[in-house]
């Protein structure tokens, strides 16, 4: 008889599926349906295809697997979805079961667990970047897997991300507030510019950054490729370093400038669910955790003026829009510091980097990739931001406009350094700002709230 698979707290699993109604307004804003409009690639064809898994306790089929493994947890469903079905819940249950049942072949297997290996280890990462490097010639040749890694190896994005040579900053003297700052299993490695412009701009409020000892990773990229208990042994992790800071009074909060940490974060009270002795612990992280973009907004910044009339072309993240629910905070704090801020047409759908999809997914990534890059790249914008590394990346591999984290702007403009394609920038006039034409976004609905702070 075959083994029966189980996964972490299949009834919940079984109740979001069943809590689907079939209304399809989530088909409108699924990415991989909007490009080939096929059924079982729509979030509804994937709750059936979950739900007809989890029943039978057994191993998926290869047809199942393939449709479930196109999902980009983007969920942008889950944000326009009517009747509220915790999509989340079902694709994590869903990628759980795959992984638990080794339906796939040996060969992606191996390769899934040598990237969630490497990823969330930056002692790994460090040379496995400079390995890339070499094959960035050989990316057309290679194809699959191994060319997406090569060809991303090549992104613009990662040269301007690379660290600069300036001296940390002195920590304030008398800081008002203290925070640990997340900085990312590969952004601590492929995006160390972002975590060194969060440090400045807090400094520069008056915030320490404190290092918090004993956070390795956040789980979330684990979480995603269903590697449910290595997730849930890095998150426990984290829980108790972060809550013994916070209840000692060394750190205050905890600020991420990766949303697709901060999105998983978010949901460690559902995630560790099953560890009651960790229940105040995993509250207090969570409710002490917010993005940068959070901060900035509610901080009294004084622009230097080295960004002003900059056009920034903005792009919001899965993980920040429908993951957290964060689109004016971002906005608000550039504004605020006279540059003028853009919605792109499409805002809704995904880019196609989605973690490790751009890699275990070139072909169906690359043409979002594509799409989204023409979208933010209209009218002409000096820059192209985002909250999220991972987009930032994909999309300057289809895009001459320079892109930058929303932090490393809001550093700039407050008396940092330039980001790296915008050294040449010369401050406009209001008015010649003004008159810059703005393309229009297409109107999506949406339930997402504001984002406000919660500090």
């Amino acid at each position: 008889m075959p083994k029966t698979i189980t996964i972490h707290r299949p009834d919940a699993v079984r109740a979001a599926a069943e809590s689907c109604v079939h209304f399809g307004f989530c088909t409108a804003v699924c990415p991989t349906y909007v490009l080939d409009g096929e059924e079982l690639d729509s979030p509804r064809g994937r709750i059936a295809l979950a739900r007809e898994m989890l029943d039978s306790g057994a191993a998926p089929s290869p047809a199942a697997v393939r449709h479930l493994d196109r999902c980009l947890s983007c969920l942008s469903c889950e944000t326009t979805c009517a009747a509220g079905v915790s999509y989340h819940a079902i694709i994590d249950g869903a990628r759980e079961h795959i992984e638990k049942s080794k339906a796939r072949p040996l060969t992606q297997r191996l390769l899934r667990s040598a990237l969630a290996r490497v990823l969330t280890t930056p002692a790994l990462l460090r040379p496995a970047a400079a390995a890339g490097r070499l094959l960035r010639g050989a990316a057309g040749r290679l194809g699959g897997p191994l060319g997406a890694l090569a060809s991303l190896s090549s992104a613009p994005a990662l040269a301007a991300f690379a660290p600069r040579t300036e001296a940390a900053p002195q920590p304030p003297a008398n800081p008002t507030r203290r925070v640990a700052l997340l900085d990312g299993c590969a952004q601590s490695v492929l995006g160390a510019e972002i975590n060194a412009s969060a440090k400045r701009l807090l400094t520069r409020a008056g915030i320490a950054v404190v290092n918090v000892p004993g956070v390795q990773c956040c789980g979330a990229l684990e979480l995603h490729m269903g590697r449910r208990e290595a997730a849930t042994r890095h998150m426990e992790q984290a829980v108790r370093s972060w809550s013994t800071a916070l209840l000692a009074g060394q750190i205050d909060a905890i600020i991420s400038t990766t949303s697709g940490c901060g999105s998983v974060i978010k949901r460690y009270e559902e995630l560790l669910s099953d560890r009651p002795e960790l229940s105040t612990q995993v509250r207090l992280v969570v409710e002490a955790t917010q993005d940068i973009s959070q901060i900035a907004a509610s901080l009294s910044l004084t622009a230097s003026g080295s960004a002003l009339g900059l056009a920034v072309s903005y792009h919001d993240s899965c993980s920040l829009k429908h993951g957290l629910k964060i689109e004016r905070p971002p906005r608000r704090a550039l504004g605020k510091l006279d540059m003028e801020v853009r919605d792109i047409a499409e805002s809704h759908l995904c880019c196609g980097s989605a973690g490790t999809y751009n890699i275990l997914e070139p072909a169906i990534s690359d043409r979002l990739g594509q799409r989204k890059a023409a979208h933010a790249s209209a009218g002409q914008p000096d820059v192209i931001a985002a909250g999220n590394m991972g987009c930032l990346v994909q999309i300057s591999r289809f895009t001459p406009v320079p892109v930058a984290h929303t932090v490393q702007l809001l550093d700039w403009a407050t008396g940092g350094p330039p980001p790296r394609g915008l050294e040449d920038f010369r401050p406009k006039p209001p008015q010649a700002a003004a008159d810059t034409p703005t393309p229009a976004a297409t109107p999506v609905p949406t339930t997402a709230g504001s984002g406000d702070l919660l500090w």
